[in-house]
């Protein structure tokens, strides 16, 4: 029997008007596993007005989207677009790296994409 894994999980860390989020996908996300973690996204950054974000994103495990959830994460990269500073994309493959690359042309700030988890994280905190 094959059993088919998917999760999203999130940690946001939080310094005055920056914010630092680290998101792992494992398998294939659905609209559900976006919508579960909205409201964790949005509460975080209530109350700031012009919140920085710099994001680390492992995708090692990542196998891709259902379509709505595609549509999901490309609406709700164009809505923080403006707020995201710096990128770290943490992948495996060329297709994670062609993805990652892709992301420069929808988010004002750098993306980067790693095959190397502390260079990633080194590159996001410097």
């Amino acid at each position: 029997m094959i059993i088919n894994q998917h999760s999203l999980s999130i940690s946001i860390k939080r310094t005055r008007e920056r914010y630092f989020l680290t998101f792992k996908a494992v398998g294939k996300l659905t609209h559900r596993d976006y919508e579960m973690i909205k409201p964790l996204i949005v509460s975080a950054l209530s109350g700031c007005d012009k919140p920085k974000l710099d994001l680390l994103i492992d995708i090692t495990q990542f196998r891709g989207w259902s379509l709505r959830a595609a549509w999901d994460d490309f609406i709700r990269g164009l809505k923080h677009c403006g707020e995201l500073e710096r990128v770290a994309v943490y992948g495996s493959q060329n297709w994670q790296r062609l993805l990652s690359k892709a992301g420069n042309w929808f988010i004002a700030g750098e993306v980067q994409y790693f095959e190397n988890r502390l260079s990633a994280q080194r590159w996001i905190e410097s």
